[in-house]
């Protein structure tokens, strides 16, 4: 069996219409009969978003608590990403 590794940055999965047409490309290849793994980034300038807020919070903020706020974004687009391809073409994420 083949191994697809996909990854898609911001701009890739930056709206809505761009989630699903990444979910077409990994449906494609996963009907294909190929294992698929998908490395999402987090929507747009979601990351400058959150680095902003942190800073206004606490200025020159490190740490664990930076990197779970970071982390939110990544798994914004993952379940986005996980809800198309389950409704478009009923295939669960894992």
């Amino acid at each position: 069996m083949t191994l697809f590794v996909h990854k898609y940055g911001g701009t890739s999965v930056g709206s809505v219409e761009r989630i699903r047409r990444v979910a077409d490309i990994v449906a494609k290849a996963k009907h294909g009969g190929a294992q698929v793994v998908v490395v999402l980034s987090a929507m747009g300038d979601t990351t400058d978003k959150l680095v902003s807020l942190a800073e206004e919070i606490a200025p020159g903020a490190r740490g664990r608590e930076l990197d779970a706020l970071l982390a939110s974004g990544e798994q914004v687009s993952t379940a986005l990403l996980a809800l198309a391809l389950k409704n478009t073409h009923n295939i669960d994420a894992v």
